[in-house]
């Protein structure tokens, strides 16, 4: 019988810890949240990072750690950080807005148009972005479909 109690007391107290310890983790993406939202960068970067090493599925702080890269001006890391949101969710139109805008920098026409064409079809939340990509795609089409 003590052998039960005791069991019972650890399974108790493991599940107490647990729960305090993945608090935590969802504290993490909020904190390093609030930082971006300030502005300060280099700081919430180091939380969305930590968010990812306690929870890689978290399609929010790979997309936050895109939105760094988008400020920082470094393309290589803002897609690969987009690509990953999108290996989780395909069917996130934030992030194909932000691959498709990107693809419009680098004037790669070809997966520009089929981002684009992803996007109208998946748009929810940013589909009032719909003209805004039409505008910076139309100065990237070669001239000969233009005709």
């Amino acid at each position: 019988m003590k052998k039960n109690i005791y069991l019972i007391k650890i399974i108790i107290l493991s599940l107490f810890f647990s729960t305090n310890l993945f608090a935590g983790k969802s504290d993490i993406f909020d904190m390093g949240k609030n930082l971006f939202e300030k502005k300060e960068f280099d700081k919430s970067k180091i939380y969305f990072e930590r968010d990812i090493v306690f929870n890689p599925m978290s399609e929010k702080s790979y997309l936050y750690l895109a939105k760094i890269f988008l400020h920082n001006e470094n393309d290589s890391e803002e897609e690969k950080n987009l690509n990953n949101v999108l290996t989780l969710n395909p069917e996130n139109d934030e992030a194909v807005y932000m691959l498709t805008l990107l693809k419009i920098k680098q004037t790669n026409y070809d997966e520009a148009k089929k981002l684009m064409d992803k996007f109208n079809l998946i748009c929810e939340s940013f589909c009032i972005k719909k003209n805004e990509i039409k505008e910076k795609f139309s100065e990237l089409i070669p001239q000969n479909e233009k005709n």
